[in-house]
This record gives C-alpha cells, sequence and structure tokens, in this order.
C-alpha cells in the first residue's frame, strides 16, 4: 500500500536537542535517544469503514510533530503505519450498505491519505495493510503457539496473558477496571471455554459469508492485536523507540500488543515509549465511530476551510490533553492564521532568532505544542504593531513553522 505524498521539510540553521515525551509504562517525561541516530516509530492506523475525524487527525498531527522534531534534531526516521483493512466494524459498515468491503476500504483509505496530506502530515513508510501481510501474521502466531502462549475455543485460537508475566505493566490497570474496558472496546470477556476472561482473540476461524485466509491455523483471519505485533516487529525489530496512538489505545491494544510481541519474540521491551494523544470531543462526548458525533476533516475541507487552519486549531491543545472540537476554536485559528501570513509576508521584521530557539525549546519539552504557537505570536505581534528592519526575521520564522509546525505560510 503506497502512503501519501511527503511535503517539503525546510532546513533550519543549527540543530535541535533531542525531543523528551511523556511516556505512559513509566509515567514519567523521558528523552527519547534513538540508537545510532534512527529513531523507529509505529503509529496505529486506522480502520477504514468511514472518513477521518478530528479524533484521528489529532493523533497523527501529535506524531508529526515527534517526526519533524527528531528531524530537526538531525535524526534519521524509520516510521511505520497499519491499516487495519479488515475487521468487524469494516464488514458490518459495507453489510449495511451493500458495498462490498474491500471497495469500501479502499475508498476510506484514500480520503484519509487526501486528509493527511492536506493536514501536511509526513507520511509513514512502509504504510502496510493487513490483508498485505497475512502470511507474517499467521507466522507470529505460530511463534505464540510455540510459546505455549495460544490455545485453541471451538476452533479459534487465543493468547493466554498469563505467558506475559508484566501484563498490566502499560496501562497499570487493576483486573476489574481491564475487564470493564476490554468488553467495550471489542473483547469478549464472557466468551466460554477461555482461560481468562481477559485473554484476547488471536485467530478467528472461517464464519460464513466473511472473508477468510488459507493459513496453516486453518481458514480464517486475525485478531486486532498480533495483526500490530507483526507488521511493526517485521519492520522496526523490537527496537521501537517510540509506540504511538490514541489513549484509548492503552487497553487493550497496546497492551495486549505488547505482550504478544515480547512473548512471540522471547525478548523486550517492545518499545522504548508508549506515547498516546488525547482524546477530542463533540458536544460533551468523545468522538466516535459507534456515536456517529463526528467532525470530519473531509469535510470541513469541502466547505472551504483552510486546512493549515484546521492542523493550527489541533495544535492550540497539548497532545495529551483531552479536548472539545467547536466552530468558535476552527475561527480563532482562521484569524491566527491570517496574522501569521501578514506578519510574514513582509519583507522585514523582527530578528527571528529567539524565536526559533522558543520553538525547539517548546517541542523539545513533551512536544508542548501552545508555547510554540505562543512564540511564534509574541513575533507576529511585535511585527505588526512595531516591525522590524531585520531583513531574515520574516523568512527565518515562516521556515521555521513550515520545518517544525507544518505550517508552511
Amino acid at each position: 500500500m503506497h502512503p501519501w505524498p511527503a511535503a517539503a521539510v525546510p532546513t533550519l540553521p543549527g540543530r535541535a536537542t533531542l525531543p523528551s515525551v511523556y511516556n505512559t509504562a513509566t509515567r514519567r517525561i523521558e528523552q527519547t535517544n534513538p540508537l545510532r541516530g534512527e529513531a523507529r516509530m509505529y503509529v496505529c492506523g486506522i480502520t477504514p469503514y468511514d472518513a477521518a475525524h478530528l479524533g484521528h487527525a489529532a493523533t497523527y498531527v501529535a506524531f508529526d510533530l515527534l517526526y519533524r522534531a527528531w528531524l530537526d534534531a538531525g535524526v534519521k526516521i524509520k516510521y511505520v503505519q497499519n491499516v487495519t483493512d479488515i475487521d468487524d466494524p469494516l464488514l458490518e459498515r459495507a453489510s449495511a450498505t451493500g458495498v462490498d468491503w474491500a471497495a469500501l476500504a479502499e475508498r476510506e483509505v484514500q480520503r484519509f491519505k487526501d486528509d493527511m496530506s492536506a493536514l501536511r502530515v509526513l507520511p509513514p513508510d512502509p504504510y502496510i495493510g493487513v490483508t498485505e501481510a497475512m502470511d507474517r501474521i499467521v507466522g507470529w502466531i505460530e511463534e505464540c503457539k510455540l510459546a505455549d502462549a495460544a490455545y485453541s475455543v471451538d476452533g479459534d485460537l487465543y493468547f493466554d496473558i498469563h505467558a506475559e508475566r508484566d501484563f498490566g505493566f502499560l496501562s497499570h490497570l487493576d483486573e476489574q477496571d481491564m475487564l470493564a474496558v476490554f468488553a467495550e472496546r471489542g473483547g469478549d470477556p464472557a466468551r466460554p471455554g477461555k482461560r481468562h476472561p481477559l485473554d484476547p482473540l488471536l485467530w478467528m476461524s472461517a464464519r460464513e459469508g466473511e472473508p477468510a485466509w488459507d493459513s496453516s491455523l486453518g481458514k480464517g483471519r486475525p485478531g486486532w492485536h498480533i495483526e500490530c505485533v507483526a507488521i511493526a516487529v517485521d519492520n522496526l525489530d523490537m527496537k521501537i523507540d517510540v509506540q504511538g496512538g490514541g489513549k484509548d489505545l492503552i487497553f487493550p491494544h497496546h497492551e495486549m500488543s505488547a505482550a504478544q510481541a515480547q512473548i512471540a519474540t522471547a525478548r523486550e521491551p517492545f518499545a522504548k515509549a508508549y506515547v498516546h494523544a488525547g482524546l477530542v470531543a463533540l458536544d460533551g462526548e468523545k468522538m466516535s465511530k459507534s456515536k456517529g458525533n463526528l467532525v470530519f476533516v473531509s469535510k470541513l475541507r469541502q466547505a472551504g476551510h483552510d486546512p493549515l487552519a484546521i492542523r493550527l486549531a489541533i495544535l492550540a491543545h497539548h497532545y495529551r490533553s483531552d479536548w472539545e472540537w467547536t466552530d468558535d476554536r476552527l475561527r480563532v485559528a482562521e484569524e491566527r492564521l491570517d496574522r501569521w501570513r501578514a506578519a510574514m509576508s513582509r519583507e522585514t521584521g523582527p530578528d527571528g532568532t529567539s524565536t526559533l530557539s522558543a520553538i525547539r525549546a517548546a517541542l523539545a519539552t513533551d512536544l508542548d505544542a501552545p508555547a510554540a504557537l505562543a512564540a511564534v505570536d509574541a513575533w507576529v505581534d511585535e511585527q505588526l504593531a512595531i516591525g522590524g528592519m531585520h531583513i531574515g526575521g520574516p523568512g527565518l520564522v515562516a521556515r521555521a513553522c513550515d520545518a517544525l509546525l507544518g505550517i508552511s505560510i
């Protein structure tokens, strides 16, 4: 599967320090430390049964900031993302709308790519659909079997969570909370025959009327968590600097994925840091495809809103914070973008060196985008109020906004 085109990233004078991020597993802000100057990042991708909404956009913009901060620090990046192009919600939507499931996935993946390109999110490479990786997913399930961590229930294969001695290290949830969240997010704790209610599905045997793949495990399709294990480990080994996604993936998805990877490889950790973006709400509730309370990036674009204003509205919130989307937030972002463009279009202005330093310092400190925007606002306010005679000032600030914040002026 091909990713979307990459926007050009301007080079900046000097070099930034390595960024720090909040590690959900350790509950600390920690500096990233890529081995031999190459950062490895895996961010969970979409299930393409509907268009990308603002919650998706906020997550991918967050990890785009990290990508850009690494680039500015002189680090090479290997960034992998999956597409869950076979899953129950996709099949259910296809059945309800009378559309072929594969055609539905292809359509929504393309719409997602278009949205990411418009938002100037730098693409992963490789970008891999689950259906493209089926043989390798089966291989990793076989590894779980060899580790005596897989068992059968009526022809379906499950992962034994007790095989991982540190299960729970990421989410820090007690068992009762795990059970509640597991049931809410696709798990089947009440299924008879399981060794433990939290054991997740590895391989589902073929169901009538549903797509299935021939394999050494029999005909069927994989469970959610092992899909990401296969794609991540095959492309990044067990050397992942950051495993990322929205915080609704902490449990069960990222907890289960880490457990399965560490058992299947007999190595740990799956990732050095687990980083999670906050959730975006609408009308007081988290945006969710199941609830239908969504604001789509594509519809905002179709309505004539500048994608860079949408990106600025996202950047106005720290990536870890939960926040609510409103029309007023977009209006404020549009006004901010207009001011930035007016200030940076002048031939001269205040010196931009300290502004560049302030943006870098903000992003190095747990990707503090609001502080970075405040630094740009301060330069813009000075430029529009009194101006300046520094010929390179506007150009330097414009390049910094482009390279570090993804806002091309």
